[in-house]
């Protein structure tokens, strides 16, 4: 096993540096406030962006703030973040992760978790019902620039076609597997660059092998027939 996982951190190298010349080399900002975050991570769930960030944008402005949000009434929440769609799922789901934060720390704060190991402060967040891995990773990546590795369908599709995770394991796992691969100090940049990889050529269905950067490190793309390489050189 140590073998293998050397060959795939050669293999990530190979891939990070390809990634960083097509797509540069973005640096750590915080992207939202620590709670904010976690809200809207909850809101993206089984979503698209779009419409995680008109749910967002409708709950900013009803509730000045979070208080309100955990308060308030909860068919007026569901009908609030409806446009990020499984409302009735997301709003006491909200409402649960912000009582339980009240609880915890009597005020709505993650403030704490910047003083808190990357351990403990993935325990204490997944600890939230509805606050699993991915989101926990979300959180402390965005808002605090903590070494988590977040694993979203495109990262998980994406580094799973590159062979850079065992294949059918899941994305829960993946975060844990990853964070061994890449480098700690490189989990930002490569998340984000692996996102926007996923999102412009690595599609779901029907991805553009033909210009993709990482093509000869790709495990889907050697396990392509000759005739279906040739078919994705023809559509470039």
């Amino acid at each position: 096993m140590p073998d293998d996982l050397e060959a795939l951190k050669e293999k990530y190298r190979s891939v990070a540096e390809a990634f960083r010349e097509e797509y540069g080399y973005p640096q750590w900002r915080q992207h939202l406030p620590p709670v904010d975050e976690l809200v809207s991570t909850i809101l993206s769930q089984s979503t698209s962006d779009t419409n995680r960030d008109k749910g967002f944008d409708a709950l900013k402005a009803r509730y000045a703030r979070w208080e309100e949000c955990r308060d308030a009434n909860l068919q007026e929440l569901i009908d609030c973040i409806r446009p990020a769609g499984l409302a009735n799922q997301k709003a006491p789901r909200i409402q649960d992760a912000l009582h339980t934060i009240t609880r915890e720390d009597g005020v709505i704060s993650l403030d704490h978790l910047a003083e808190m190991s990357i351990e403990d402060a993935k325990a204490w967040l997944t600890r939230i019902n509805g606050i699993g891995p991915k989101t926990a990773a979300i959180i402390l990546l965005f808002a605090f620039g903590k070494p988590a590795f977040p694993v979203d369908t495109h990262v998980h599709r994406v580094t799973g076609r590159l062979g850079l995770i065992p294949p059918k394991m899941s994305a829960e796992r993946a975060h844990e597997f990853l964070e061994q691969i890449v480098l700690s100090d490189q989990y930002y940049p490569f998340h984000l660059q692996t996102i926007w990889h996923g999102r412009q050529v690595c599609h779901a269905r029907n991805p553009e092998c033909g210009i993709c950067v990482v093509q000869a490190y790709c495990n889907y793309y050697a396990s392509l027939s000759p005739v279906e390489k040739a078919l994705k050189q023809s559509e470039l």
